[in-house]
């Protein structure tokens, strides 16, 4: 099964460190945990749901442009998270014991980025429509459909989602295809290339150099922020995470 995951692309800085995770980082790391997530629907998904090689949509979150830009698949399968172990992360959990862990998390592994990133405000203004324009008529009705029972457009606050595969191919065929900027209710305003992304060097948390360097990211933090993917959940389901990328060493991975 399919499914969507986000993370935030600019600059937060949490108890002196920089959690940020773009496009940019992952693309630059290659494969990275999936840790920090303090949501227990999204940890359940994580430890047993999510299989190894299921694709991935990756998702910039409470950005100015949130949407989805590019794709991955899951490279190891839910393990215990151990940063809710250490009292230094930003996202440390008392209550969670090595012996009997509170929180999981999943490897992801990066694919490729998305030439024409899907924006949310695309997929929230198709969600509202009774058939495809012809701008992305590729879709299909079955496309459209799928997009309109997307999570993301219904409880759009969850960290890590599942999507469909009809869902799954329509967005990853928009990313692919384009041509709908002229759309009513879409911004025009062209997402970051990973040119523009200087500010990746100036924070406090030095960045991830290459693929085994992993260094100041984030997921989503469990609680509730205003104004980015709609409305809010009841429940857990209001509360989003936020991930902190640590270095892993070997014996880490292993666990």
């Amino acid at each position: 099964m399919p499914w969507l995951m986000k993370a935030e692309p600019d600059s937060r800085i949490v108890k002196g460190k920089d959690v940020k995770f773009s496009v940019d980082d992952f693309e630059r790391i290659g494969v990275s945990p999936w840790d920090g997530v303090r949501n227990h629907e999204a940890k359940k998904i994580m430890r047993e749901r999510m299989k190894l090689g299921d694709k991935v949509l990756f998702y910039h979150s409470n950005c100015k442009m949130p949407g989805v830009f590019a794709m991955a698949e899951i490279a190891k399968e839910g393990y215990p998270d151990f940063t809710a172990w250490d009292p230094d992360h930003p996202y440390f959990d008392p209550k969670s014991k090595r012996d009997s862990p509170t929180w999981f998390m999943v490897d992801v592994k990066f694919n490729r980025r998305l030439d024409h990133p899907p924006t949310l405000a695309l997929i929230k203004h198709l969600a509202t429509l009774s058939n495809p324009p012809k701008e992305v008529s590729y879709i299909g009705d079955h496309g459209l459909e799928a997009i309109k029972n997307m999570p993301l457009v219904n409880r759009g606050r969850l960290s890590v989602q599942p999507v469909d595969d009809a869902a799954y191919n329509a967005i990853v065929a928009l990313g692919t295809k384009g041509g709908w900027d002229s759309l009513a209710g879409v911004s025009r305003n062209a997402p970051k290339s990973r040119q523009a992304k200087a500010s990746d060097s100036s924070s406090e948390i030095a960045k991830p150099k290459d693929k085994k360097t992993l260094e100041g990211k984030l997921h989503e933090r469990d609680k509730p922020l205003p104004g980015e993917d709609g409305t809010f959940e009841s429940g857990q389901g209001q509360r989003r995470s936020k991930r902190l990328k640590r270095s892993l060493s070997r014996k880490e991975r292993t666990l």
